[in-house]
């Protein structure tokens, strides 16, 4: 949907930024939407719209993949299509150990430590090990290219968001050319630094999934998980940022979309549901409120007299939604058995295999079939969006 939105900053000038949120491996979705839109951009063959992002902001595998488009070069659609090459072609064994020994240190350990774990001398940190995601991250981002870009006013922001276990505040990460003043909200603070792998890595660091990550916090060292965890307004830091526009690209089909029909369940949940259910709220959640929430807002100043709207602190902000139009669980239930062995073994204990516990593999299927899948279904919903998608940035209208 694109709906006028309104939050305090008002730019001197028409900025756009970019909003992705995490989700693990169903951030691929966000890779089709972004190689359509570049297609477009590419055939207006117009220099001025060459990259249409000014601020770019991520949450978990979304920080990573606005890292790349950063990183990637000044092309639009030469930076999506080296994503795309990433994201079709994935493997599991190139995000975290999915072998059986690497498995049996984590995963295995893990599970062990919830039944007998003070039998354990040493406990596990999390039930999956993603060195393997440093390596493929070292290997494909050059952070030159961020400063490079930075500098010649290509871009004017990147943020990355995490959340801090030592302080319970969410933080974001945010490297500029030109020193800003950090923001400071309940619970929510902004500090200004050169981004690293590190950042993304603790911005990715799913709960209990994969561990934890200790960042510099202003001179002081803290554990960081997951940004989207205690995010309460994932939309904010890109308005904060100095956009007055902004594209969301969600990994979670719209609420209003969703089936009225449900099967009843008479068996207890098992583990795999109850974590894709607390997923869920950890990464869909927020950023559903926060669109709430800011069209309410919308929706009382527009009752304000014309005078009144004028004085007021609040601003206008032009918003684009794109979402998955299908259940990503439900493609994910398609492709199980395309996780390793092990890894497969490993979900099947916790009942992630079984009707109804597909949600927590969906983050976990960093496999090309169904990578592929997500990133097709992105392209055809950005083309049955293509005239809000095209009256929002403004295509197809020649001088």
């Amino acid at each position: 949907m694109s709906e006028t939105l309104h939050l305090h900053t008002e730019p001197a000038e028409d900025i756009t930024g970019l909003v992705l949120s995490g989700g693990g491996a169903r951030a691929a979705y966000q890779v089709g939407v972004l190689h359509q839109l570049a297609k477009w951009f590419a055939q207006e063959k117009r220099s001025e719209l060459d990259f249409p992002f000014k601020i770019l902001c991520g949450t978990s595998a979304g920080a990573i993949n606005a890292a790349a488009l950063t990183c990637c070069g000044r092309n639009f659609y030469q930076s999506t299509d080296r994503m795309m090459r990433v994201w079709e072609n994935f493997r599991s064994e190139q995000v975290f150990r999915s072998d059986s020994l690497g498995i049996i240190r984590t995963g295995a350990r893990w599970l062990s430590a919830l039944s007998i774990g003070w039998m354990l001398r040493k406990r596990p940190k999390s039930l999956l090990d993603n060195s393997p995601l440093t390596d493929l991250l070292h290997q494909l981002l050059h952070f030159r290219r961020l400063d490079e870009a930075l500098e010649s006013g290509h871009i004017h922001a990147l943020a990355v968001a995490a959340s801090s276990y030592t302080s319970g505040r969410s933080v974001t990460f945010f490297q500029t050319q030109k020193a800003l003043e950090p923001w400071i909200r309940t619970q929510r603070v902004a500090v200004q630094t050169r981004i690293t792998v590190e950042h993304l890595l603790a911005s990715a660091a799913i709960p209990f999934v994969f561990p934890s990550v200790r960042l510099d916090m202003e001179g002081a060292l803290e554990w960081f998980g997951d940004g989207a965890m205690r995010q309460l307004a994932p939309i904010s830091p890109a308005i904060h940022l100095g956009a007055n526009r902004v594209m969301v690209i969600g990994s979670s089909q719209e609420a209003k979309n969703h089936t009225a029909a449900v099967e009843m369940q008479m068996a207890y949940p098992s583990l795999a549901q109850i974590a894709g259910h607390a997923m869920a709220s950890i990464f869909l959640d927020s950023l559903s409120s926060d669109i709430e929430r800011l069209s309410r807002v919308n929706k009382t100043l527009s009752l304000l007299p014309p005078e009144t709207a004028t004085q007021s602190a609040l601003k206008p902000i032009d918003l684009l939604v794109i979402s998955p139009s299908a259940r990503i669980d439900e493609i994910a239930a398609k492709h199980t058995n395309d996780l390793p062995r092990p890894v497969r073994t490993m979900l099947s204990a916790l009942g992630a295999t079984e009707a109804g516990g597909s949600s927590l593999a969906s983050y976990l299927l960093f496999e090309g079939n169904y990578t592929r899948e997500l990133i097709r279904m992105g392209i055809a919903d950005t083309i049955a969006k293509r005239d809000e998608v095209f009256a929002f940035f403004r295509l197809g209208q020649h001088p």
